[in-house]
């Protein structure tokens, strides 16, 4: 169950240091500046090794912030399942399942069709929410309540949002962002040590008889 997020979370690490839009505006190919988006900071300032932007106007620089956000939001969930899973903790009737890539090999196939019909649901019902990649929110005049792609927001949980500066905004997407990518660099570690045999050096405290 894990392991399979996690692969979809080193997917897109690629673009894991190219930053994010704090506003959408109609800048296009060539005239666009990405270099003081949310995610372009010091020691590096704007990073794009791939190459990534270097045709891209505002909205396909959107897109692929969305895809990073995602893809981050994906690695944290994906470390904290492994992390815990290591460590022994199991849902009730799962005891047997081991932990690590192991575990691809021992889920049954009705767990798989649980997952990915959640991971479908989860997907629909946030559709309402935000901007990408469907955009059925938008009302007749092409509005949308979201104020940036991957604004989850419903209503009903967002942790007073509304009521932050705009200064208070971008760090807080500051801090998820960067919190992505060290979650996208984790668990790429987590996954090799585990290939190399010596996950145990890094996490001492499970050792190899959870994997």
């Amino acid at each position: 169950m894990m392991k399979l997020t996690i692969l979809a979370a080193v997917a897109g690490s690629a673009v894991a240091f190219a930053p994010t839009p704090t506003q959408t505006t109609s800048r296009t190919a060539l005239n666009a500046d990405f270099s003081n988006e949310i995610g372009a900071q010091a020691p590096f300032g704007f990073v794009d090794a791939f190459g990534y932007t270097t045709d891209a106007d505002q909205e396909e620089f959107d897109r692929l912030r969305w895809l990073e956000l995602k893809h981050g939001r994906i690695a944290m969930l994906a470390v904290t399942g492994y992390l815990v899973t290591y460590a022994g903790v199991r849902f009730p009737g799962a005891e047997d399942i081991p932990a690590g890539f192991a575990a691809l090999d021992n889920l049954p196939g009705m767990v798989w069709a649980q997952m990915i019909a959640t991971w479908g649901m989860m997907e629909a019902a946030n559709q309402d929410q935000y901007q990408a990649p469907w955009g059925f929110n938008k009302n007749a005049l092409g509005d949308s309540p979201a104020e940036f792609k991957g604004d989850f927001r419903n209503g009903a949980l967002d942790f007073g949002w509304d009521k932050l500066s705009d200064d208070a905004k971008r760090r807080k997407r500051t801090i998820e962002l960067n919190n992505g990518r060290a979650a996208q660099m984790g668990i790429l570690g987590l996954m090799v040590h585990e290939k190399l045999g010596n996950i145990e050096a890094i996490l001492p405290l499970g050792g190899p008889s959870h994997l």
